[in-house]
């Protein structure tokens, strides 16, 4: 037996990266999958490479940050799968990398809309639909800059720190509920995005991936697939009795 069999997963930010590997391991564990992105013909593709690998999925255009768009359409996969058991609030920015001082107040909001309130609707959209369920699983991608800072990119790392510590309160309050919340603190993960800042800079995308494999004391940055592993993990029975944790796959970087 599949370890998500029988569950309905929504992953939001799935048509890409860390999302679509979340996507594809979650239908290959059994689940059946609701793809949600802001960019529509992604999360179809996505949807789509699922199906022809035998897996059942749905995809739906969603922007977390819009809190009435985020009730519809986890109403919608409801009524398409029966229940929801599984959110994974991967939808992300990474925002303006300046000095704090230098952020403009509507940059700020960019990255907080979508990295903060982004979990926050989702988690309250689903938490209804969790207890109808009887229980189920919350994971929360934050990152290594939501254990320790660095000189750069000042909403994110604010933002990821925040999703830390939310998904700590909501483990608290809804573990009576059967509900498990778990956040997620990737290093770097070699993404579409990576690659292409990679290609675009002035060193060569060989030196900028050397430059990133040096951050870890394993050697390498990591794949999509290493963080799917874990969400996968956190999604299933196996981590009955994990919640309000945080997984930790960097590589070694925070070991230092």
């Amino acid at each position: 037996m599949k370890r998500l069999d029988g569950k309905t997963c929504i992953v939001t930010g799935g048509g890409a990266g860390i999302g679509r590997a979340t996507c594809l391991r979650m239908a290959s564990e059994g689940a059946r999958v609701a793809v949600t992105d802001i960019d529509e013909d992604d999360a179809k593709a996505v949807c789509e490479e699922i199906a022809e690998q035998g897996g059942i999925a749905g995809s739906w255009r969603l922007d977390v940050a819009d809190a009435d768009a985020v009730t519809s359409v986890f109403d919608a996969v409801a009524d398409r799968f029966g229940q929801i058991d599984v959110v994974v609030n991967n939808a992300g920015i990474a925002g303006t990398s300046a000095p704090t001082h230098e952020i403009s107040e509507a940059d700020w909001r960019k990255v907080i809309d979508v990295n903060v309130n982004g979990v926050f609707f989702c988690t309250k959209a689903a938490i209804p639909h969790l207890q109808k369920a009887g229980g189920g699983s919350i994971v929360n991608l934050s990152s290594i800059y939501g254990l320790v800072g660095a000189p750069d990119l000042p909403p994110y790392h604010a933002s990821k720190g925040a999703v830390r510590l939310m998904s700590k309160t909501d483990a608290l309050l809804y573990a009576g509920d059967g509900i498990r919340v778990n956040s997620v603190h990737p290093g770097f993960i070699w993404t579409p995005l990576v690659e292409g800042l990679a290609k675009a800079s002035d060193e060569g995308e060989a030196a900028f991936r050397k430059g990133l494999d040096d951050l870890h004391p394993i050697g390498h940055v990591g794949d999509p697939e290493d963080i799917a592993a874990g969400i996968a993990y956190l999604a299933s029975d196996d981590a009955k009795f994990v919640t309000g944790s945080e997984l930790v796959i960097d590589g070694g970087y925070t070991a230092r």
